[in-house]
């Protein structure tokens, strides 16, 4: 696997949109729209691609935090906060660790020795799982009425 980092444009911010994942993961598809394309372009995006294809995209602060959280005061300035999403073709194949690893040293370049900070649905189990194996401990718990969220949190000097 060879990783690299390309700047986000509106063709690849349309691809990333049309993604589908299965259920329960459906729960993190998209719709093409202005405003999602301009959530996207005009943020703090970053696609990742491997050997010349679409592989994943991330992004960093209130982008990746989820709206709800900021009622249960969860988003700290001292934490930076990542937000990600793997290629459907890419999910459940053993390509999770690769990436965040990837993501993690492009945020520590980034943002120095800041504690990284996730929040992930509580049902994306698979996540949860890879996230605990690369350091992440559970922080917070936090529910928009719909679904139940985790805030997870790493520092950066477990890498």
């Amino acid at each position: 696997m060879k990783l690299s980092l390309r700047p986000i444009n509106k063709s690849i911010a349309e691809e990333i949109l049309k993604w589908k994942y299965d259920p329960p993961y459906d729960f993190y598809n998209n719709r093409l729209s202005d405003e999602s394309l301009k959530e996207l372009l005009e943020n703090n995006y970053y696609t990742v691609f491997n050997e010349g294809e679409l592989f994943g995209f991330f992004c960093y602060g209130k982008s990746a935090q989820v709206p709800i959280g900021h009622q249960y005061s969860v988003y700290r300035d001292d934490q930076v906060d990542i937000g990600l999403g793997l290629a459907p073709i890419q999910t459940g194949r053993g390509n999770g660790k690769a990436f965040l690893e990837f993501i993690f040293h492009h945020a520590i370049k980034k943002f120095g020795n800041k504690p990284l900070r996730l929040t992930v649905a509580n049902f994306n189990k698979r996540a949860i799982h890879l996230y605990e194996k690369m350091g992440f401990e559970k922080t917070k718990e936090l529910s928009n009425g719909h679904t139940l969220f985790f805030v997870m949190v790493k520092n950066v000097d477990c890498l």
